[in-house]
C-alpha cells in the first residue's frame, strides 16, 4: 500500500504550518446524512473606501448587517466585482461583507452539524451568531467547519463572512498594493498583479449545511493498480469517534457496486483498511481511447459505531486505473497517453468565477466537440462539480494549484504554498481523472532562491501522493531553468508568432521543435507545450493572415502541429495544450481589449475560426488510438469533383 498517501490527513496534525488537515470528503446525501444549501441571494456591503477595517473595528458581525451600514443584494456563488454597474465594486480592494439568515432543522438535533465553503478568494473570515468559527486563506479549494455547538435548531441564524481579495508577496498568487491618486478623493488603494486574468473576489462556490452522524467517516483514501484481467483497489478509511475524541477505526463494512448498481465483491469487507481484487474490471479510460469512457463504480463505505448508535454511509465514486510514467511517456493502464487539450479558466460574463453549472456542461460539451481529452485547471483548481463531470466524461486533468508567476520565494510563502497543495490534494487524490498534479505556473524559476523552493515544493507533493507525475508549466528558456530537474514532466509556455517573433509565421514550426528537443535533452523527461496561441479578435478577417485576425490564429496553430507531429515521431513529446480554450476577462490594458482574447471560443462559449481547424486535428488524432469514429461532419459537402 501506498503509505505515503494514506497516512497525511488521518486527523494528524499537518507539518507545514501545525494545523490538522483531517478529511474532506465531498457532501453526499445518504442514509445518515443530509445537505442543506445556503445559496442565494446573501445581503452584501462594503466599507467606506476610506475606512476599510471599519465593518471590523465596528463588530458588523455581531448584529444584523442591514443595522449598521448600507446593504445590497449578492448572489452567491458569483465574483462580486462584475454584478452592479459600480466601477469602485468591480476595482474593489480589501474586505467586503456577507450575510445569509437560515433556519436551523429540528430534526438535526441528534446529528453533527459542519458548514462547508467551496471557494471564498481570497481571505475569508466566518462568524456564526457573531462568534468567529473559522477562517481560511487561499482561493479555489474548499474548507469546512463543525457548528454543532453554534446552530440554534428551530430558529433563525445568522452567518456573516468577511471577504478580502488583497494580495502580497506572501499570498498565493503574488500581489501588490499600490496607492493611486484621484482628483477629489485622496488615495486609493490598488491592486497589482503580473499574472493575466482578473482577480475576481467573492464566495465563488456553494455554501452547504451538511450532517454527519455522532461517529463519522471522516476519509477515504483509494488506490487503484491494474495487473493483466485483475484490479487491485486498495483503500482506508477514518472514522471519527465522539466517544474517543480521536480519529480510530471500528467497524467498517466496505462493498463495491458497478454503474448498473452489481454488487462486484463476492463478500463485503471488513476493516478500516484492505484490499479489494475484481476479475475483468471494467477500466476507467480517456474520452476517445475506448468506447466506454469515464467508467466508475461506487465504493460504498459503511461504519458501525462502537456504541451501535446511528451508523453512516458514504458512497465514493472511484474509476479503476492505473497511472505510470518514466522518461519518455506518461500512461494510462500501460497505454501511452498523448494530451490534446487546452488551458482554460472559470470564467463567464456576470458570473465572473462564481459556479455556473451552465458553462461547465457548455465546456465539456465543447471540449467533446473539439476532439479533446484534457485540460489543464489553469491557475487554480477548479470547481468539484467541474471535476466530477470530468471523471464521468473521461477528460484528463492536470490539477494545478494557485502558484502564478511567483517571484519572490520565501520561507512564509513556502508554507502557504506547501498548504494549498496539501487542500488541493486532500480534496482530489481519489479522481480518476487527475492524472497530473502542476504545482506552479511561470514562476520564475532562473531565480537563485527556486531550485531549493521547488525541490522542497515537490517533495512534498511526492510525500502526499507519489501515484501521479508533478509538472509545473516554465515559462523561462532550458538554458535558464533551474526547477526542471525535480519535475516528472517538463511543461513550458511558448508563444513563437505572438509575444516572440510576432508576425513571423515562417519562424514557428522551427523555433518550436529546438526548444522541445533542448527540454528533453537537458532534463530527458517527457515534455509537453502547455501554452501557446494568438489573441483573435471575433469577426476580424484578413488575407494575406494579420496579426490580431481569425486567419492568423489559425495559421499560427497550423505552423505548431507541423512543429508537434514531427517531434512526436521522437517518443518524448507528449501533448499540446492551446492557450486558451475561452476568452476571459483581465485586468485594464492596452494590450487587452476586453481581456484575453486568445480563446478558439468567445467568452459566451462560440466558436471561431480556428476550432473547426483544431476540431479535425484532435479528431485525426483521437481516431489514432482506433477506439473511436470521427464525426461524420467535419468536412462540409462541396462537390462530387473535389479531392
Amino acid at each position: 500500500m501506498k503509505a505515503g498517501m494514506f497516512s497525511r490527513f488521518s486527523g494528524s496534525t499537518d507539518d507545514v504550518l501545525g494545523n490538522k488537515l483531517t478529511g474532506l470528503l465531498y457532501p453526499r446525501e445518504s442514509e445518515s446524512r443530509e445537505v442543506k444549501s445556503l445559496d442565494g441571494f446573501w445581503d452584501f456591503a462594503v466599507p467606506p473606501a476610506d475606512d476599510l477595517q471599519k465593518g471590523h473595528k465596528d463588530a458588523w458581525y455581531s448584529t444584523n448587517l442591514s443595522k449598521v451600514t448600507k446593504v445590497m443584494s449578492m448572489p452567491v456563488p458569483s465574483s462580486y466585482n462584475d454584478v452592479t454597474t459600480s466601477r469602485s465594486l468591480r476595482d474593489h480592494v480589501g474586505p467586503v461583507w456577507y450575510e445569509k439568515t437560515f433556519y436551523g432543522p429540528v430534526a438535526w438535533k441528534s446529528d453533527r452539524i459542519f458548514l462547508r465553503f467551496g471557494s471564498v478568494n481570497y481571505l475569508a473570515e466566518v462568524w456564526m451568531n457573531g462568534t468567529l468559527i473559522t477562517s481560511h486563506e487561499v482561493g479555489h479549494l474548499p474548507f469546512e467547519v463543525e457548528v454543532t455547538t453554534f446552530v440554534l435548531l428551530g430558529g433563525n441564524n445568522r452567518l456573516t463572512v468577511a471577504v478580502d481579495n488583497t494580495l502580497s508577496k506572501l499570498t498565493v498568487p503574488q500581489g501588490k498594493i499600490v496607492e493611486a491618486e484621484t482628483e477629489s478623493d485622496g488615495p486609493v488603494k490598488m491592486q497589482t498583479y503580473t499574472f493575466d486574468f482578473f482577480n475576481y473576489a467573492g464566495i465563488h462556490r456553494p455554501v452547504l449545511l451538511h450532517t454527519k452522524p455522532k461517529n463519522y467517516i471522516q476519509d477515504i483514501s483509494v488506490v487503484t493498480e491494474v495487473f493483466d484481467q485483475v484490479a487491485i483497489i486498495k483503500y482506508q478509511v477514518d472514522v471519527f469517534s465522539l466517544n474517543a475524541k480521536e480519529v480510530i477505526r471500528p467497524g467498517v463494512k466496505v462493498d463495491l457496486y458497478d454503474a448498473d448498481r452489481n454488487n462486484v465483491l463476492e463478500k463485503t469487507e471488513i476493516g478500516s483498511e484492505g484490499v479489494l481484487e475484481i476479475k475483468n474490471p471494467k477500466l476507467w479510460w480517456p474520452i476517445f481511447m475506448d468506447k466506454n469512457p469515464g467508467y466508475l463504480y461506487t465504493l460504498e463505505v459503511c461504519v458501525t459505531s462502537v456504541d451501535c448508535s446511528k451508523a453512516d454511509v458514504y458512497r465514493l465514486p472511484i474509476g479503476i486505473r492505473q497511472i505510470e510514467w518514466n522518461n519518455t511517456s506518461v500512461l494510462i493502464n500501460k497505454k501511452p497517453i498523448y494530451f490534446r487539450g487546452f488551458g482554460k479558466h472559470e470564467d463567464a460574463a456576470l458570473r465572473g468565477r462564481g459556479l455556473d453549472l451552465v458553462t461547465i456542461a457548455r465546456d465539456h460539451e465543447l471540449l467533446t466537440w473539439v476532439g479533446a481529452n484534457t485540460y489543464r485547471t489553469s491557475h487554480y483548481p477548479y470547481s468539484e462539480e467541474a471535476l466530477n463531470l470530468a471523471d464521468k466524461m473521461g477528460f484528463l486533468i492536470i490539477d494545478e494549484c494557485p502558484s502564478v508567476d511567483t517571484d519572490k520565494f520565501s520561507s512564509q510563502l513556502l508554507k502557504k504554498h506547501k498548504m494549498s497543495l496539501s487542500e488541493l490534494i486532500r480534496r482530489d487524490k481519489n479522481r480518476p481523472s487527475v492524472i497530473m498534479w502542476s504545482v506552479a505556473n511561470e514562476p520564475r524559476t532562473l531565480n537563485r532562491d527556486s531550485p531549493n523552493y521547488f525541490k522542497q515544493i515537490v517533495n512534498h507533493v511526492k510525500t502526499l501522493d507519489p501515484t501521479r507525475p508533478v509538472t509545473a508549466a516554465i515559462a523561462v528558456s532550458p538554458a535558464e531553468d533551474r526547477a526542471g530537474q525535480y519535475l516528472d514532466v517538463i511543461s513550458f509556455n511558448r508563444y513563437q508568432g505572438w509575444y516572440s517573433n510576432t508576425g513571423r509565421l515562417d519562424l514557428i514550426t522551427h523555433r518550436v521543435m529546438e526548444e522541445i528537443q533542448a527540454w528533453h535533452d537537458k532534463f530527458s523527461k517527457p515534455v509537453i507545450m502547455a501554452e501557446y496561441g494568438a489573441d483573435t479578435m471575433p469577426g476580424l478577417h484578413e488575407l494575406p493572415e494579420y496579426v490580431w485576425s481569425e486567419e492568423y490564429q489559425a495559421k499560427l496553430l497550423s505552423c505548431h502541429f507541423k512543429a508537434f507531429d514531427k517531434m512526436r515521431s521522437k517518443g518524448y513529446f507528449i501533448g499540446e495544450f492551446i492557450w486558451n480554450f475561452a476568452d476571459f476577462r483581465t485586468a485594464q490594458t492596452y494590450t487587452r481589449v476586453g481581456g484575453n482574447k486568445k480563446g478558439i471560443f468567445t467568452r459566451d462559449r462560440q466558436p471561431k475560426m480556428a476550432a473547426f481547424h483544431v476540431r479535425k486535428r484532435y479528431h485525426a488524432l483521437a481516431a489514432e488510438e482506433g477506439k473511436t469514429d470521427p464525426p461524420n461532419d467535419l468536412e462540409n459537402y462541396t462537390s462530387s469533383h473535389y479531392f
